[in-house]
């Protein structure tokens, strides 16, 4: 008697919780992110990264080469478009920018549309000044309530030119546009020292 009181109340446990999230989900508010982001359309896919021995498919984030000086983002601090790409132009041999941001400053992407299963962020980076860099990322993503949220993904210790690691979205993401997608944006903040960041790619994990 006890155990099947025990399975009845964990199963209407778990069908309260399934029909709270279903709610919370159901009435979703749109918040500036979505309303930026528009209709989302269909990925563009390469693997930029293929050299480095990851062959996940990867798209860029609007202007993710600075070769448009940053269209689309929004820069705080001094962060402003430099000359000087990243080596491997991975995006373009004819690419010829990349992004400053001076110790204090911020950069932060238009918002772009990702699934809601485990996407990652990954791009270059290098110190561009003296001594030691450090650079963090956080994703930006909505709640229920249309409010936008900041979350640290990552962290990058500058030095050359380089791959950063793969950094996983890890925000709880809502689907907030159709097709079980969400629109994110990314903010880059020079925690200390000099860097410069270029081809900003995100493997949106809704083409699989």
């Amino acid at each position: 008697m006890l155990r099947g009181a025990f399975k009845r109340r964990l199963l209407q446990t778990f069908l309260a919780s399934a029909v709270a999230s279903s709610a919370i989900t159901s009435t979703a508010v749109a918040g500036p992110l979505v309303e930026a982001a528009g209709a989302c359309q269909a990925a563009q896919l390469s693997e930029p990264f293929l050299r480095w021995l990851d062959p996940m498919r990867y798209t860029p984030v609007n202007d993710g080469g600075i070769e448009r000086r940053a269209a689309g983002w929004q820069l705080t601090g001094g962060a402003t478009p430099v000359l000087g790409n990243e080596p491997w132009t991975v995006g373009a041999v004819t690419d010829r920018r990349s992004l400053s941001l001076p110790e204090g400053a911020s950069a932060t992407t238009a918002p772009i549309c990702v699934g809601i299963a485990e996407p990652t962020l990954r791009f270059f980076a290098r110190s561009a000044s003296a001594g030691r860099a450090e650079l963090t990322v956080e994703v930006l993503f909505e709640d229920a309530a249309g409010t936008v949220r900041a979350l640290p993904i990552g962290t990058d210790a500058g030095g050359p030119w380089h791959p950063t690691a793969v950094m996983p979205v890890i925000a709880n993401l809502l689907p907030l546009v159709p097709g079980e997608q969400t629109p994110v944006a990314f903010r880059f903040t020079a925690r200390r020292g000099a860097v410069q960041i270029d081809d900003v790619y995100v493997d949106p994990w809704c083409q699989r």
